[in-house]
């Protein structure tokens, strides 16, 4: 289950996702995804099971469940904004290549009659 530590550290994580990304820093980026999905795959490692979950978050008192929901909230729009600069990135890399590989095509396919 996501605890309140787990989702500190989360957040700090996304929040300097979302700065190396803004800075199209995607090293920094990497590493730091690499460290939110420890903590993400740590607190899927907690739970025994979604009814667990849910009689544990009907534990929890108000004050802890609001900031759990304002924490995930923040989480999801820290996501968006993180893709919001990856996409574009990563359509550029994929065309980038796709037309390396379309040119090594033609000079396999030509390149051999033309010389």
């Amino acid at each position: 289950m996501l605890t309140l530590p787990t989702l500190a550290a989360l957040l700090e994580r996304y929040e300097a996702m979302a700065e190396a990304a803004r800075a199209n820093d995607w090293e920094r980026l990497s590493a730091l995804e690499r460290e939110a999905a420890a903590l993400r795959e740590a607190a899927r490692g907690n739970t025994w099971g979604a009814m667990d979950d849910a009689a544990a978050l009907a534990r929890l008192p108000p004050a802890d469940a609001a900031e759990l929901r304002e924490g995930i909230a923040r989480l999801l729009a820290l996501d968006a904004e993180i893709r919001s600069h990856t996409d574009p990135f990563l359509s550029s890399v994929r065309k980038l290549l796709s037309a390396g590989r379309q040119e090594r095509a033609l000079r396999d396919a030509y390149g051999a009659s033309s010389r």
